[in-house]
């Protein structure tokens, strides 16, 4: 088929040019054991990074928004920022709105693209607003359930652990989400720019997945995309360079709608 065959048959087809993407981007505030939390910096920066840089014709940084370290708490003013979304989309098959939640994992040097999150909200340790979901136990004595948290008396008793969902309307806790962004294709555009990121398949148990499995629920009934991604301490990476990989991610996520 020639080129000019090939636009002819766009126009028939009611093509509208080049498709138009809107990238709206999250961070976190401090939590515990991390008092400057590096996302914090980067979201609060990076519309006039992206201003200086620029993007290519057609893509748009939307909202960037510094979330609380928190779950439950936080979850009013999350659904809020997702709404938001909403009210800036033109009508058009021809545009693209992708959620980037951007999260700190301490323990990692690189980079991570996660691919996925969990239906599983147990907190290791209490969120920013005092909030820890944990495992409890269900204790079964004489066919009556009692539910307990961490305390049994084992004797004649049988016992069993009972991890708590995050969306208990979304079945337990091994039903997962996964993004629908082409993270294998992300990851080489970001290697071949020569930045060190890995993909993940684990986003934790803490607010980085629960944030992330509530996003990729609304990205499904909304036809969004969303993709969250954990960077390290500036003290492994340093501010600019996350600064740089940030820019890139945008233009990586955006090439690949």
């Amino acid at each position: 088929v020639s080129l000019s065959r090939f636009r002819v048959l766009n126009v028939e087809m009611g093509s509208e040019g080049p498709k138009r993407v809107t990238i709206h981007v999250t961070g976190f505030k401090k939590f515990q054991g991390v008092a400057v939390n590096p996302t914090e910096i980067i979201v609060s920066r990076l519309k006039n990074y992206v201003e200086s840089r620029g993007l290519p014709t057609g893509v748009s940084l939307g909202s960037c928004t510094v979330l609380e370290s928190a779950g439950v708490g936080e979850l009013p003013k999350f659904n809020k920022v997702l709404e938001s979304g909403l009210s800036s989309i033109n009508n058009s098959s021809n545009e693209e709105v992708v959620w980037l939640h951007l999260g700190l994992n301490s323990g990692v040097l690189k980079f991570a693209i996660e691919r996925q999150a969990v239906n599983e909200a147990t907190f290791c340790c209490p969120d920013e607003h005092g909030w820890q979901p944990q495992v409890y136990m269900l204790l079964c004595c004489d066919n009556n359930v009692c539910l307990l948290k961490f305390r049994l008396n084992l004797q004649n008793d049988i016992f069993s652990f009972q991890q708590l969902p995050i969306v208990p309307g979304d079945g337990g806790i091994a039903q997962a989400r996964e993004t629908s962004c082409s993270v294998e294709e992300i990851l080489q555009i970001l290697k071949n720019g020569g930045h060190d990121v890995m993909i993940s398949d684990d986003a934790g148990r803490f607010v980085c997945n629960y944030v992330y499995y509530h996003s990729l629920r609304f990205a499904e009934e909304k036809g969004h995309k969303s993709l969250f991604v954990h960077v390290p301490l500036f003290s492994s990476i340093n501010e600019e360079a996350q600064m740089k990989f940030t820019a890139a991610l945008l233009e990586a996520i955006a090439s690949t709608c």
